[in-house]
């Protein structure tokens, strides 16, 4: 059984969502700590500062510390694999290797575009930034020729690396909320028939469920 597992982080940030919604397929208890509130108070632990200046991320535990929330997932799934969602990473190493492959196309492939879709579309009106319509446009493109190779794949498989719900899925669930959320990121998803059955699939799992909810009840401060 999991213990003193601890995410310092804010739920909004992509990351930050990440590593909560592998915490819930794994049904492990953990001690959410909002960065906010110690940057409020000044008192931002110093493995923080030293680790990881941005602050987004930090998981801990026990000796234990990792920035990386791709990383942290993978322990999580390494370190407590019978705890929750027991094949979420691959039940053999032929689909833990497929899924580590789809971990890194979407580290190099995904995320760069839909994270500058997510802070033009989502974060910059909150910050009351004026969206950058070029790269905007830059980042579209860049992301469709993404999801075109993604609806290839997914009209053989249900899911990524197969037809089971993996990391390899879980994984672009943070930006891809954001993106969808508005009115035009989501023809990015809907024009494309497979990538549109599968977002739906993962994103109506329970365990984004909370970390979506979580996101609403307590909303971030992006000042």
């Amino acid at each position: 059984m999991a213990a003193g597992l601890q995410v310092f982080g804010q739920p909004a940030f992509t990351d930050v969502a990440r590593v909560l919604t592998c915490l819930f397929e794994k049904n492990l208890k953990f001690e959410l700590i909002r960065i906010d509130n110690f940057k409020k108070e000044h008192k931002l632990p110093e493995f923080i500062k030293l680790r990881d200046p941005t602050g987004q991320v930090t998981f801990k535990h026990g000796d234990k510390i990792i920035v990386d929330s791709r990383a942290i997932c993978l322990y999580l799934c390494t370190e407590f694999p019978e705890d929750g969602n027991r094949t979420i990473y691959g039940t053999g190493s032929l689909e833990r290797a497929s899924i580590e492959q789809w971990l890194q196309a979407e580290a190099q492939s995904f995320d760069a575009p839909s994270s500058g879709l997510v802070f033009n579309l989502a974060f910059a009106p909150q910050l009351n930034m004026a969206p950058d319509e070029a790269r905007i446009v830059e980042n579209e493109k860049k992301l469709q020729q993404t999801l075109t190779v993604y609806d290839e794949i997914l009209a053989k498989n249900r899911f990524l690396a197969g037809d089971e719900f993996t990391l390899a899925d879980l994984s672009h669930l943070p930006n891809s909320h954001y993106i969808v959320s508005s009115p035009r990121g989501k023809k990015l998803f809907t024009s494309k028939k497979h990538v549109a059955r599968w977002y739906d699939a993962i994103s109506s799992r329970q365990s984004w469920k909370q970390v979506v909810k979580m996101q609403t009840e307590h909303p971030d401060s992006f000042e």
